[in-house]
C-alpha cells in the first residue's frame, strides 16, 4: 500500500495542504501578520486531516495483507513504524532537551513522557507548552501499537466482517466521552479562565480516547475500499462530486467550529471534519477524481517532508523569530512569515538527508534479512 501510495498524487496534495493547515495555526502563536489570525484559524483541522490519512494508509497496507496472505507479520509492521517516526522524532527530543534556544516556550513535558508516547495525557499547556503539540503524535503511536495487533485477532474470528460496525462504535464512543468530559470537567469552571482552557485542552482536545473519530473513520475508508466492490464502484465514478460533498461539509464543520470551545464544537466538531476530511481523502483515491489524476512537484515534496516540519517547525520558528529581533529586523510582517517557512522547509529537508533516508536504509536492509530467513525457513 505504501508503495502504491506514491501514485495517489491526490494524497501528497492533502498532505501538503495538512501541513500548511498546522504552520497557519501554529504560526499565531508568534509574531505574526494580522490575517494569519483568520487564515490560520481553522488550522487545527489539519491534525484531523493526518489522523483521517493515517488510518487510512496504515489501515489499507495491513487489509492488503490480510486479503492476499490471511495474516501479516507485525514484527515486520513495527520496524517500518520503528524507522519512519522514531529516528527523527528522538533527534527532535535531543534538540529539545538539550538546547534551549530551540524551545519556543518555557517549559517541557517531563522526559519519560515523550518516550513512552503518553504526553497527550494530563498535558498542561499552559504551564508545560513546550513541544506541545507532539500530542498526536502521541496518539499516532499508540493507533500503531494497536491496530495491528487488533485486526491479528479479528482476522482469525468470524468477527472480522463486522469491524466497520466495531469503527462505527468506536467514533460514536469517542463523542459520548467527549460530552461526558465537557459536562463532568468543562461546565464547571468560568469560561474564558485559564482554568477553562488549561481543562479544555486536557480533557477534550489532547486525550486519545476523545479523538479517535479521525482514525476511525480512516480504517473504516481502508475496510470498505478493500472489502466492499460496491462501496469502491461508487468511489470511483463520483469522485468529484464527493470532494464537493466533503468541501460543503467541511464548510459546515467550519461554521458549527466557529468557536472552537463551545459545546457543539466540542462535542460533535471532531467528529463532523472527520468526516468531511474523510469523504475528502475518498475523493483523492477515486480514479474519477481531479484530485487523483493532477501531479504537483510542490505537493509531493510538501507531503515527503511534512512529518519533519511537523517535528521542528515551533522550534524554528522560534530560533528564526529571536535572532532577527536581535538584529531589530521586523518579525511581524510577511517577509518574516516567507523566511520562517523557508526555514521549516530546508530544516525539513536536513532531516531528510541526514536522518530519514539513512535510517530508511537500515530499515531496508532488515527486512530484506528478514525477507531471506523467511524464505529459507520455508
Amino acid at each position: 500500500m505504501e508503495k502504491h501510495s506514491e501514485r495517489w498524487y491526490g494524497l501528497d496534495h492533502l498532505r501538503a495542504a495538512a501541513i500548511i493547515l498546522v504552520l497557519m495555526y501554529h504560526y499565531r502563536a508568534f509574531k505574526h501578520p494580522q490575517w494569519i489570525d483568520e487564515v490560520g484559524r481553522f488550522g487545527w483541522t489539519g491534525v484531523d486531516l493526518f489522523f483521517v490519512l493515517s488510518g487510512f494508509l496504515i489501515s489499507g497496507q495491513l487489509f492488503k495483507e490480510i486479503e492476499r496472505k490471511g495474516k501479516f507479520s507485525v514484527k515486520i509492521f513495527y520496524i517500518k513504524r520503528f524507522f519512519r517516526i522514531i529516528p527523527a522524532y528522538f533527534f527532535t527530543l535531543f534538540l529539545y532537551f538539550t538546547f534551549p534556544f530551540f524551545r519556543e516556550r518555557e517549559a517541557l513535558s517531563p522526559l519519560w513522557k515523550f518516550l513512552t508516547f503518553t504526553q497527550n495525557y494530563g498535558l498542561d499547556v499552559i504551564n508545560r507548552g513546550t513541544f506541545s503539540h507532539a500530542w498526536s503524535l502521541c496518539i499516532e503511536e499508540q493507533f500503531y501499537l494497536f491496530l495491528p495487533l487488533l485486526l491479528l485477532i479479528l482476522a482469525k474470528t468470524r468477527l472480522f466482517k463486522y469491524l466497520p460496525v466495531l469503527l462505527i462504535g468506536v467514533i460514536t464512543f469517542s463523542l459520548m466521552v467527549r460530552i461526558a468530559m465537557w459536562n463532568q470537567y468543562i461546565i464547571p469552571v468560568q469560561p474564558d479562565s485559564l482554568d477553562f482552557w488549561r481543562s479544555w485542552y486536557m480533557k477534550i482536545y489532547y486525550p486519545t480516547h476523545t479523538r479517535l473519530d479521525g482514525l476511525g473513520l480512516g480504517v473504516l475508508i481502508g475496510y470498505l475500499m478493500q472489502y466492499s466492490s460496491g462501496f469502491k464502484k461508487i468511489v470511483h465514478h463520483r469522485g468529484n462530486m464527493i470532494f464537493l460533498l466533503g468541501l460543503v461539509l467541511l464548510g459546515i464543520s467550519f461554521w458549527i467550529c466557529n468557536e472552537q470551545t463551545s459545546e457543539t464544537a466540542s462535542v460533535f466538531g471532531f467528529t463532523l471534519v472527520a468526516l468531511s476530511y474523510g469523504l475528502i481523502v475518498i475523493s483523492a483515491v477515486s480514479k474519477s477524481s481531479f484530485l487523483y489524476w493532477s501531479k504537483s512537484y510542490i505537493t509531493a515534496k510538501l507531503a515527503a517532508l511534512s512529518y519533519a516540519i511537523y517535528l521542528s517547525h515551533k522550534g524554528i520558528i522560534h530560533m528564526v523569530q529571536v535572532t532577527l529581533d536581535k538584529f531589530n529586523i521586523q518579525t511581524a510582517d510577511n517577509i518574516c512569515l516567507i523566511l520562517c517557512l523557508l526555514a521549516c522547509v530546508a530544516a525539513a529537508v536536513l532531516y531528510r538527508i541526514l536522518i530519514e533516508k539513512p535510517f530508511s536504509g537500515i530499515r531496508s536492509g532488515i527486512l530484506k534479512d528478514k525477507e531471506k530467513s523467511t524464505l529459507q525457513a520455508d
